[in-house]
């Protein structure tokens, strides 16, 4: 009896004390975050058709896999394993295959001496047409001016405006539907048909119409600009902040580009801004099952793990990347091999350039693991399995992986997983399997999150002049590992065939070019590297072990 009043007293003294730390750490934190510092240089121009002037030197300026969910501050991460395959030697090349990438060879070539029409027609003749989908049409040039519309064009424009004028909501949207589905090339076709259906509370309609129109037409400033309202709107600052961003760097000469570097300043300050008041809504909660969490268990690792988390996460995404990596690095013992850093570092910062957040410092890193994985810390902290580079097929396979987990940290994903889980996280470590119930519950947005970062993954490689298939040819190798896999349901990640799926419409609808630079011939002469190293490691851990 003594003793639980001992407890219970202690208990609420540490909560007096967290209490008035808390208040003071709050107090001091800005009232307003600092604004994301505008690109140091706006000046790349990029382009993925092979009609461009530019040579790949030009373009170009450091898969998926199943990416890591952000771990939590108090552990280092590992990544989620894959099912490994047979131990068995790969089997040699067959004729067919070494044929095959001999004609990617020549077309890269081909490519970088901007012979964009003749590596193409390579291209085309390697790579086999995706399943059950059809090939694009042509895309035309943007119409702004209704008049220059075909005469069945200006009839659904007409009757739209009727429609609009007496409130009638089907003589309003089947014109309009019909008016981008046939003349997709008719910009305000799209912005009004987005802005009706706003009108009738079909918002995340208006949104896919908004998406798929930019990602045809995404140098056009005001269908940027419609989609970026819309995404605010929705309350989506940080995918509005990274549109209107990109738009700016990957179009400097546009005289609109200034208003939209603003525009990405103005919501990313909405979304710093909200996440700080989730965290601080957080602290009081924290302090109180970190005193339960002593009162219990009697140890202060709760409290003081409870306060630790919520002060880091105070000081925002860098400072949480900073902390894991630190300790991932000293733990996953890092490749230190100058030529496979500083290809992957090469790739990343590419990529890196046109992601859209550049108040981060982006570091890559790779983890002497078979496995063909990944994993982003909040921040730009990014590591790469070696069995990634070694089980990929070219450059622009290997781009895709990174593209896409630098696209959770721009898009602040696993911010967003430890700032929503931190509590979750402080109040579970006291129950049974506790680190099961954290990671449930977290089930519900990462499906969601994946998808995201497929589909910006993606647009980052297209960016960067990559082929648009690059991820996609890399899960189509992933789902052949996945034999054993849990079924999609289950998986907290969308099953390797399904993300095939729509990665595969995503390209086809949104007409990027898949018949573009691979680098195979550089790749190959990094995977031969990256497997001999993989094979030192092998041979010096049997070594250990035959010593023991």
């Amino acid at each position: 009896m003594k003793r639980t009043k001992k407890s219970l007293l202690l208990a609420l003294n540490w909560v007096l004390l967290s209490f008035g730390t808390s208040i003071f750490i709050i107090l001091a934190q800005p009232t307003a975050p600092v604004p994301a510092q505008s690109p140091a240089s706006t000046t790349v121009e990029t382009t993925n058709t092979p009609n461009s002037q530019q040579t790949r030197e030009e373009q170009l300026s450091k898969p998926v896999v199943i990416p890591q969910t952000t771990p939590s501050v108090e552990s280092t991460p590992q990544p989620t394993p894959t099912p490994k395959p047979d131990e068995a030697d790969e089997p040699a090349p067959t004729p067919e295959e070494i044929a095959r990438q001999e004609k990617l060879i020549a077309a890269d070539k081909l490519y970088l001496a901007g012979q964009f029409a003749e590596a193409e027609k390579i291209y085309r003749e390697v790579k086999a047409p995706f399943a059950k989908t059809t090939q694009p049409q042509e895309l035309k040039p943007a119409i702004i001016d209704p008049t220059q519309l075909s005469p069945g064009g200006k009839v659904y424009w007409r009757e739209s405006e009727a429609g609009i004028a007496k409130k009638l909501q089907s003589k309003t949207l089947v014109p309009l539907q019909l008016l981008v589905e046939q003349y997709p090339e008719f910009i305000p076709g799209h912005i009004r048909f987005a802005e009706v259906l706003k009108q009738y509370d079909r918002s995340p309609q208006a949104l896919d119409i908004l998406e798929r129109a930019a990602s045809l037409y995404p140098n056009q400033p005001e269908l940027i600009k419609a989609r970026v309202t819309a995404l605010a709107e929705a309350q989506k600052w940080m995918e509005a902040s990274l549109a209107a961003r990109q738009f700016a760097i990957l179009n400097p000469k546009d005289p609109q580009a200034g208003e939209f570097t603003n525009l990405a300043e103005i919501h990313l300050k909405r979304y710093k801004t909200h996440i700080q008041a989730e965290i601080r809504g957080n602290a009081i909660a924290n302090i109180l099952t970190g005193a339960l969490g002593y009162a219990v268990t009697g140890s202060l690792l709760g409290p003081f793990s409870a306060l630790d988390s919520t002060i880091l996460l105070l000081r925002g995404e860098e400072s949480i990347g900073e902390s894991v990596a630190k300790q991932a690095k000293e733990q996953l013992k890092v490749i230190t091999d100058e030529t496979v850093v500083a290809y992957v570092n090469e790739i990343g910062q590419k990529l890196a350039k046109v992601a859209g957040r550049n108040e981060f410092k982006y570091e890559f890193f790779v983890i002497p693991e078979e496995d063909l994985n990944a994993f982003a810390l909040p921040g730009g902290k990014i590591f790469i399995n070696a069995g990634a580079i070694a089980k990929s097929n070219s450059e622009a396979e290997l781009a895709g992986l990174i593209g896409h987990e630098l696209s959770h940290v721009v898009l602040s994903h696993g911010f967003q997983l430890v700032t929503q889980g931190n509590l979750v996280g402080n109040l579970t470590q006291y129950l049974p399997l506790g680190g099961i119930i954290g990671q449930l519950s977290a089930l519900s947005y990462s499906r969601d999150m994946e998808r995201q970062a497929d589909t910006l993954g993606t647009r980052l490689i297209v960016a960067t002049g990559y082929a648009a298939d690059g991820l996609r040819n890399l899960m189509v190798t992933l789902e052949k590992q996945q034999k054993n896999a849990p079924p999609g349901w289950l998986s907290s990640h969308p099953g390797g065939s399904e993300r095939v799926s729509y990665l595969e419409d995503m390209i086809i609808n949104s007409n990027y070019n898949r018949y573009t630079y691979e680098g195979v011939e550089r790749h190959s002469e990094i995977k031969i590297k990256v497997k001999q190293l993989l094979k030192e490691k092998k041979a010096e851990e049997e070594k250990k072990q035959h010593s023991r």
